[in-house]
């Protein structure tokens, strides 16, 4: 996978990118991975398929009210799926236990990371997908 992208994907492209991705992580953990765009433009779609290919076996399902998802991949690797649309900044991540879950090898997905700030770490691989004007079989996926 190139180091930066911007292509346009049918959403079973968006999923084949995001298992190779998932598979990738498996090899370089910790690893941060951010996820933004507009409601409906396949965030979760995408964190779905990150999550199979790192080797998540149950349903990966959208955190929204829970915030965060806790799943264990084979190999017993932990896989953390956080949803922050919910939280009006930074100052709430305290309660979601931030800080540790940086802390052990594992691979974090964080949708809405802009509610964080700062306190996304700077090293996080930070994907944008946006919808596709008069074509709602793409989106456009940029990192």
């Amino acid at each position: 996978m190139a180091p930066h992208g911007d292509q346009l994907m049918t959403l079973d492209e968006l999923t084949a990118f995001g298992v190779a991705l998932g598979a990738a992580a498996a090899g370089a953990l910790p690893c941060v991975v951010t996820l933004s765009g507009d409601l409906g433009a396949g965030k979760t779609t995408l964190t779905r398929a990150i999550g199979q290919g790192y080797g998540v076996v149950e349903a990966v399902t959208s955190p929204t009210f829970a915030l965060v998802h806790e799943y264990v991949a084979r190999a017993s690797r932990r896989f953390f799926h956080l949803d922050l649309y919910r939280i009006t900044g930074a100052h709430e991540l305290a309660n979601l236990g931030w800080e540790s879950l940086f802390a052990e090898p594992s691979l974090i997905v964080i949708e809405w990371p802009d509610r964080a700030g700062a306190l996304v770490p700077a090293d996080a691989l930070a994907i944008t997908l946006a919808h596709v004007d008069a074509d709602e079989t793409r989106r456009r996926v940029s990192w």
